[in-house]
């Protein structure tokens, strides 16, 4: 998989974002995705959001974000 830049991250934040909107309040997606979304938006590269993801807390929360990230970087590429 190609490396995004910073612009693929600003777009998978947007992407993220929408998810989150779209998802009932206080749902794992919404969670999820309001992660990606802030993470996105905050890093450079998708090395450094998945990085920073890693660290998540709660675990519930972490594994689903990593997994949804590459995802959405794989519909991406």
């Amino acid at each position: 998989m190609s490396t995004p830049n910073t612009q693929d991250n600003l777009d998978l934040a947007t992407i993220a974002r929408d998810v989150a909107d779209r998802a009932p309040a206080g749902s794992l997606e919404k969670a999820v995705a309001g992660s990606v979304a802030v993470t996105c938006a905050t890093t450079r590269t998708f090395e450094e959001a998945k990085d920073v993801l890693g660290g998540l807390e709660p675990e519930e929360i972490r594994e689903p974000a990593i997994a949804f990230l590459e995802r959405l970087a794989m519909e991406r590429a």
